[in-house]
């Protein structure tokens, strides 16, 4: 593992000692919750961030619903979502978003003797498992995908997300768009009803499920695969390719967001074209009020993803996220610019 992978972790737990340390001497800190996608490159940000300015994120990793919810609670400076609202949504509210980073959901195996990409999945291979149809790991469909790879005797538990989760919503997004028995019987959703498997909590426990189960598989964040050193399956994309999860695959699939024309920034980037597309490629979204209580609090906020924007790229990319493009950031500025208000005055100038 090197040393930016294991530093995440360790940035987050320094983080909320720099937060116990800036509240002790009345610094800055603003807040916010929400999905455990973007975690690891938020820790990563938040700590390099406090060393730079003084100024402490404290980031709650509990789930894009969580984070949906915290925010139209107001308990939050800021919610995460992997799960982008629509326009109307967000109308209702009374919110904007906008992207900060994109990124891989990966299939995640624990099969004995099977190494990291030794294993094929088809798109519907993948849904038919998750449907339960498909339950032993030396089925006839999974040896059809993988000719020459042997595979055991050995049912398949599949894990899933228990708690409101955007990483499951860009996961059931896929398996909805690649299979129509999916779409029928489960949707896309933030919370489904699942066929099969058991729920782990976060990125975090389904990652810590397939590690201890033989014979799971799940999905994950690519930086909870490579932190915890996970077996990972390729996908066959929309070109009929197989393909690996890399940080050129999510950009490769990435390299289609047309965000200027997405209304409320409203965009989903799973199945893309492209001969190197990973298929399973999501954006995660920051909420936040447009009418804001407080401007100085509002304004540092907005100035730690503005940094983030400036100063992020070579740290997401550490941790093969895809950042957001120089362009696309200055557009969300401006929108910033243009709709954050406090006591009628912009915020963002």
């Amino acid at each position: 593992m090197t040393r930016s992978r294991k530093s995440w972790v360790m940035g987050s737990v320094a983080a909320a000692l720099a937060l116990a340390g800036g509240l002790a001497f009345g610094q800055t800190t603003i807040t916010g919750a929400g999905a455990t996608f973007p975690y690891p490159v938020y820790a990563k940000w938040a700590d390099a961030y406090a060393a730079k300015t003084g100024v402490h994120l404290n980031y709650q990793s509990i789930g894009s619903g969580g984070g949906i919810a915290q925010t139209k609670a107001k308990t939050v400076d800021f919610g995460a979502s992997d799960a982008p609202l629509t326009q109307q949504q967000l109308d209702e509210i009374g919110l904007i978003q906008w992207p900060m980073i994109m990124g891989g959901v990966v299939p995640v195996l624990n099969v004995p003797g099977v190494k990291p990409g030794e294993v094929s999945l088809t798109p519907t291979l993948l849904a038919d498992i998750y449907l339960g149809k498909v339950a032993n790991w030396n089925a006839p469909e999974i040896a059809a995908a993988n000719p020459g790879v042997k595979l055991p005797d050995l049912a398949i538990t599949v894990v899933h997300r228990a708690d409101g989760s955007g990483t499951t919503w860009i996961f059931t997004n896929y398996l909805d768009k690649v299979s129509p028995e999916w779409h029928t019987k489960v949707g896309t959703s933030t919370a489904v009803s699942w066929p099969t498997g058991v729920g782990g909590k976060g990125n975090e426990g389904v990652s810590a499920y397939v590690l201890r189960i033989k014979g799971a598989i799940g999905y994950v964040e690519y930086a909870y695969c490579l932190q915890n050193h996970m077996t990972y399956a390729l996908l066959r994309n929309a070109a009929g390719n197989f393909v690996s999860p890399t940080a050129k695959a999510f950009q490769a699939a990435a390299a289609n967001a047309d965000w200027k024309d997405a209304p409320g920034y409203y965009l989903v980037l799973t199945d893309q074209p492209g001969a190197e597309s990973w298929p399973i490629t999501g954006a995660s979204f920051i909420l936040f009020y447009k009418d804001q209580p407080n401007a100085a609090k509002a304004k540092a906020v907005l100035s730690f993803f503005a940094w983030c924007y400036a100063n992020g790229q070579k740290m997401a990319e550490d941790l093969d996220y895809v950042p957001m493009p120089k362009n696309v950031a200055d557009m969300m500025e401006a929108n910033w610019t243009a709709k954050v208000r406090s006591a009628g005055q912009a915020v963002w100038k």
